[in-house]
């Protein structure tokens, strides 16, 4: 099989990940899979933040529990280290295909460098407030921007899970 097969077909959500920071080399090759993913007519209109600043990543997690409604202490991120924010301009016809394609990309390649990812949801509502504004101008990003999910990352600290069954029906041939 080849090598890129073998990523799609065995890449899962991790959901329990060790304190250990991913590399920055890593991390970096991570995002360029993330900006070359196809977009709506060329147009790019995805953005990533980068978030390994702990108190960020938490302040983040924090907001994200909270639109959750879970209870104070859980960590929707399950303790991932990184957190790869997506967002993509606001008002254009493919913001959300745009800032999925990114993150599957990035879930991909972080599996196939020997780490763990999963997308975390939520990101539109935490973007929508003053603070997650507040957040991205003080990071210097410019312009209306709508949150599109957080890929969180790191080394996972159990095995991957086995794949579920594909479900049967769901392809439909016409030739």
């Amino acid at each position: 099989m080849n090598e890129t097969m073998n990523v799609i077909l065995t890449r899962r959500s991790v959901r329990k990940y060790t304190d250990e920071m991913p590399k920055k080399e890593d991390l970096e090759q991570i995002i360029q899979a993330g900006l070359y993913a196809a977009s709506g007519k060329g147009g790019q209109s995805s953005i990533i933040v980068a978030v390994t600043d702990k108190a960020l990543r938490d302040r983040l997690m924090e907001m994200n529990r909270k639109v959750g409604g879970w209870a104070e202490g859980f960590d929707p991120f399950y303790g991932a280290p990184a957190v790869l924010l997506v967002l993509a301009k606001k008002n254009t016809p493919f913001t959300v295909a745009d800032g999925s394609l990114s993150m599957g990309n990035m879930m991909l390649a972080a599996h196939a460098l020997g780490l763990g990812s999963c997308w975390i949801n939520r990101a539109r509502e935490e973007f929508e407030t003053e603070e997650g504004r507040e957040i991205l101008r003080s990071l210097g990003v410019e312009g209306e921007y709508e949150g599109v999910g957080h890929c969180v990352v790191g080394y996972a600290a159990d095995t991957l899970p086995q794949p579920a069954p594909r479900k049967d029906g769901r392809v439909f041939w016409a030739e």
